[in-house]
């Protein structure tokens, strides 16, 4: 019976890299996955989910005027998918989750979610919302906080390297961007500024 699975974690946990392993894994067994992610995120080049360790694969992109079931109802018709895996599953509309969930219910699809559960104010993205709310089963990846305690939350660093403690609750970047604490260092890093 498929599911939709939602992934989560902070920045640099590895979520695209267990991404891609699953993704392979289905290869490797004859299973043709369908690979998916945000059209903004072109830190890896547009259409490509790539990870930090040095591997990557050709992914669709999504927008957030794209209908995903009708999308994926439409590819499936084509040629039978095994697996739908979503990258940047934050950047999902409430639209678009419920899109996959009914590809999950009406086309038998699995649905693999990757993505932030919070932005770097502490404030859910509205795709994780929407997929903590209707996913049939969360897993957390870990990583962990420069003190060896689970890392929850996320801080955004400006160009001389203190937290910022507003702005826009997207902007695309990486290690040289965001740092991944627990949550009494996230609290302390945003109470300095």
């Amino acid at each position: 019976m498929a599911k939709l699975y939602f992934h989560y974690s902070t920045m640099n946990a590895g979520k695209s890299t267990v991404l891609l392993q699953a993704a392979h894994n289905y290869r490797e067994r004859g299973m043709e996955p369908y690979l998916l992610t945000a059209q903004l995120d072109v830190r890896a080049g547009e259409g490509r989910i790539a990870s930090r360790i040095g591997i990557g694969s050709e992914a669709g992109v999504f927008s957030t005027t794209d209908d995903l079931f009708a999308r994926l109802q439409a590819r499936h018709s084509e040629s039978a998918i095994a697996c739908v895996f979503v990258d940047e599953a934050q950047f999902l509309t409430e639209d678009q989750v419920w899109q996959l969930a009914r590809a999950v219910d009406d086309l038998n699809l699995p649905v693999m979610c990757y993505g932030l559960r919070v932005d770097f104010l502490g404030q859910l993205f509205p795709g994780s919302a929407t997929l903590l709310a209707l996913a049939d089963e969360m897993r957390e990846v870990r990583t962990i906080c420069h003190c060896g305690k689970k890392a929850t939350m996320v801080i955004r660093r400006d160009a001389s390297g203190r937290a910022q403690v507003g702005g826009a609750q997207v902007q695309i970047g990486g290690n040289d961007t965001y740092v991944s604490l627990c949550r009494r260092h996230w609290r302390e890093a945003m109470a300095e500024e």
